[in-house]
């Protein structure tokens, strides 16, 4: 084997153990905030107080598994599949994951990224 077939052949497991790694923390994360939402219901708080904390929840998890995916993504483009319609699809997983983040963060936060509250002022729990 030569070193260009080893260094994709090793490329193409690291990308797959990337996507692993996303799956399963959005997966565990789901769970997590089923688990925790349940926790919260038994305790007979609110319903709105937990569908906010489950939203938030589930949203960070779904933000850490983004970050894997996206990360397993780069490896194969660069590493694999060097082009022109892999960089495109690339390119728009990219577009479409900082989208993503920023509703997120919005929603986790109540805030415009760039609006960072000051000391002292309002935060929603998160």
């Amino acid at each position: 084997m030569s070193t260009p077939e080893l260094a994709a052949f090793i490329a193409e497991h690291v990308a797959a153990a990337l996507e692993l790694a996303g799956v399963t923390a959005i997966a565990l994360t789901a769970l997590f905030a089923a688990t925790h939402a349940t926790y919260r219901l038994f305790r007979k708080e609110r319903w709105r107080d937990i569908f906010k904390r489950h939203r938030l929840d589930f949203s960070r998890g779904i933000l850490l598994g983004l970050d894997f995916l996206v990360g397993a993504d780069i490896v194969h483009t660069v590493a694999v599949d060097l082009s022109s319609p892999s960089i495109a699809a690339l390119a728009l997983v990219v577009l479409i994951r900082a989208f993503l983040v920023f509703s997120l963060e919005v929603e986790i936060t109540g805030n415009l990224p760039w609006r960072r509250p000051g000391p002292g002022e309002n935060v929603r729990p998160g």
